[in-house]
C-alpha cells in the first residue's frame, strides 16, 4: 500500500502536468469543498443526546437488522 507521502506526490506530478484551466479549476473546487468538510462540526445537546441513546440502544441490543427494518417499512407503506 502507497504511503501518503507516495499518492500526495503521484498527485503533485500529475496536477503539474495538467495544461487545461477548466479543469484545474474544478479540481480546486473539489480540493477545497473536501477540506471544509473535514472541519470540526458542533453537535446541538439535542443531537449528542441522540447519539447517546443510540449508543445505549446498542450495548443493550435493542436492534433490528436491515432485513427486518426493510419489511417493517414495506409493511407500513402497505398500510397507507
Amino acid at each position: 500500500m502507497a504511503s501518503v507521502d507516495n499518492i500526495r506526490n503521484g498527485l503533485i506530478e500529475k496536477i503539474l502536468s495538467i495544461k487545461n484551466k477548466d479543469f484545474l479549476i474544478a479540481l480546486d473546487k473539489i480540493i477545497t469543498s473536501s477540506a471544509s468538510e473535514s472541519e470540526i462540526i458542533e453537535l446541538t445537546k439535542e443531537q449528542q443526546l441522540m447519539l447517546e441513546m443510540s449508543e445505549r440502544d446498542i450495548k443493550e441490543g435493542k436492534l433490528i437488522s436491515q432485513e427486518a427494518m426493510n419489511k417493517r417499512n414495506l409493511e407500513w407503506l402497505d398500510a397507507m
